[in-house]
């Protein structure tokens, strides 16, 4: 997309990036500790992320300190978080209950995308030497800023091992 800007009768083109409202899905490899922005397959934006303290294993109840696996969406922004901004992850869906149920436990719930928690340490490169959130993905402020504008509530996120 472009924008025109008329000067002193010149017309000017101004480029505007092309990862706008075009991303359509969010892929997270919690191996690699990386999550991506993608729109129609193209890797857009990549992130090195934080993830709940014990990352290995699909989430199965709350305060198992795990990140979910699977296909989730991201189904609400909340700018009055604890964090600095997040946004919501559908976890746990209707198959994660049924599991739950099953095993007479909690799923837990409340897993997001955030930046850092209010009131901590601005200190970015240190809080993302080891993973410790409940189960959310952690990214820096500045990252979860460009994230709260370039992603729509109702895009799809996929969660792999």
């Amino acid at each position: 997309m472009r924008n025109a800007v008329a000067q002193l009768g010149i017309l000017v083109l101004l480029a505007t990036p092309s990862f706008g409202a075009d991303i359509d899905r969010v892929l997270v490899q919690k191996s690699e500790n990386k999550m991506y922005l993608l729109s129609q397959g193209d890797r857009i934006r990549d992130y090195n992320i934080v993830l709940g303290w014990d990352p290995t294993g699909h989430k199965r109840e709350e305060g198992d300190g795990r990140t979910p696996e699977g296909t989730y969406i991201l189904d609400y922004k909340k700018d009055d978080s604890s964090f600095y901004k997040a946004i919501h992850i559908s976890y746990p869906n209707e198959q994660d209950k049924v599991w739950a149920r099953k095993m007479e436990i909690n799923p837990g719930g409340m897993i997001m995308i955030h930046g850092r928690k209010n009131g901590m340490s601005k200190n970015e490169r240190q809080a993302k030497r080891f993973n410790w959130t409940q189960g959310c993905i952690e990214v820096t402020n500045e990252e979860m800023d460009e994230i709260w504008d370039l992603v729509e509530v109702g895009t799809p996120i996929e969660i792999r091992p």
